[in-house]
């Protein structure tokens, strides 16, 4: 038995998703994001699988470049678009699609001296100020984009949501009216919805729409996970036990002397800490899931261990030790420990031993 943390990631958990998520959206198409490393899942392992999508999102060029270099034909968008105009040749020869947000960008696009032109999806900041051109630039600038030869046509329309997890705020339904009064006049493909779209706004679907932590098995929206939605998580963090000790009630486990025993107890050592990503800031707060029972961790997280509280129970050195997966949803820790779940799977460390489950064949 592996004694290693390990990540185990179920593919056919991700197809099973993703089905869930075209049901959603029967009539979109679905553009795959899989930045960061597929949301700690694995790039690559993640596209193999996801052999039905229409295409796959990133956020910067060296994303785009280890998909192309792994094999992966499927057409794939720079969702910041390319940082400086030397990534424009790269981009050609790879045959990427572009997300376009700002007028420097416009020009160093237009003045290129390209080989072939570029796909591109143009950004309008409906409220979200963080990436887009304003509102009131869209006609000019769209127009321009139209009118060159280094722009493939048609081009795409996009935007990103501020608040889609929320369905009591107003700002979805105020983004969606003012990207539809500014794109009114333009007979283009759009695409809005993220994955908190997805699930509370159907009239945000649009051409395309854009999951993330959807397809990985997981919730966007606070208090919720993603069984709730009929999702299956992706991602189960396992390690092992790799000591058992009795503590004495009195005596105190960990650094800082942060728990203190109010009763005579038993101590099961874990191979875990914040090195392989698991959050220190999960002391004295988190749970596990050992042979089908809970257990509180005690003491603060360390480097390399935590200790947990088994009592009484039958835990033994080598017992496999969950820290979140199906029966141990990684929102609820994320919900603990005042953090969202998208950084905890992210944050998972590259000493992580990653296995695939039902993975394609190549």
């Amino acid at each position: 038995m592996n004694r290693r943390p390990q990540a185990l990631i179920n593919l056919q958990a991700l197809e099973h998703n993703y089905l869930q998520i075209k049901q959603l959206a029967p009539n979109s198409k679905v553009l795959a994001v899989l930045k960061a490393n597929a949301y700690g899942h694995g790039m690559l392992a993640v596209a193999s699988a996801l052999k039905q999508v229409d295409a796959f999102g990133v956020a910067r060029i060296d994303e785009a470049l280890a998909l192309r270099g792994g094999g992966v034909v499927k057409p794939i968008v720079l969702l910041e678009g390319f940082f400086h105009v030397d990534e424009l040749e790269q981009i050609v020869a790879s045959n990427l699609q572009v997300v376009i947000h700002h007028s420097a960008q416009v020009d160093e696009l237009l003045a290129a001296k390209l080989d072939a032109p570029v796909r591109v999806w143009l950004k309008i900041d409906t409220g979200m100020h963080r990436l887009g051109i304003m509102p009131n630039e869209f006609a000019a600038i769209y127009q321009r984009l139209m009118a060159s030869s280094n722009v493939q046509g048609p081009m795409r329309l996009i935007t990103h949501f501020s608040s889609s997890d929320d369905v009591s705020s107003e700002a979805t339904v105020n983004q969606l009216a003012l990207f539809q009064s500014i794109t009114t006049d333009v007979s283009a493909e759009h695409s809005l919805a993220n994955s908190g779209a997805v699930l509370n706004w159907p009239d945000t679907h649009a051409d395309w729409i854009r999951p993330g932590l959807l397809l990985y098995g997981v919730s966007p929206l606070q208090g919720y996970t993603g069984r709730d939605h009929g999702l299956i998580p992706v991602m189960s963090l396992v390690s092992s036990v790799i000591a058992v000790r009795d503590l004495a009630q009195g005596e105190t486990v960990g650094y800082g002397s942060s728990w203190l025993a109010e009763k005579a107890t038993r101590l099961a050592v874990v191979a875990m800490g914040y090195g392989d990503g698991y959050p220190r800031a999960a002391s004295n707060k988190g749970e596990v899931l050992i042979n089908g029972q809970r257990f509180a961790i005690v003491g603060r997280v360390s480097m390399d261990m935590i200790t947990v509280d088994i009592g009484s129970a039958a835990v033994c050195v080598g017992d496999e030790v969950i820290f979140w997966g199906e029966d141990l949803p990684v929102e609820l820790l994320a919900e603990k420990v005042d953090t969202i779940p998208y950084e905890l799977l992210c944050n998972i460390s590259s000493r992580v031993q990653f296995s695939y489950s039902n993975q394609p064949e190549t």
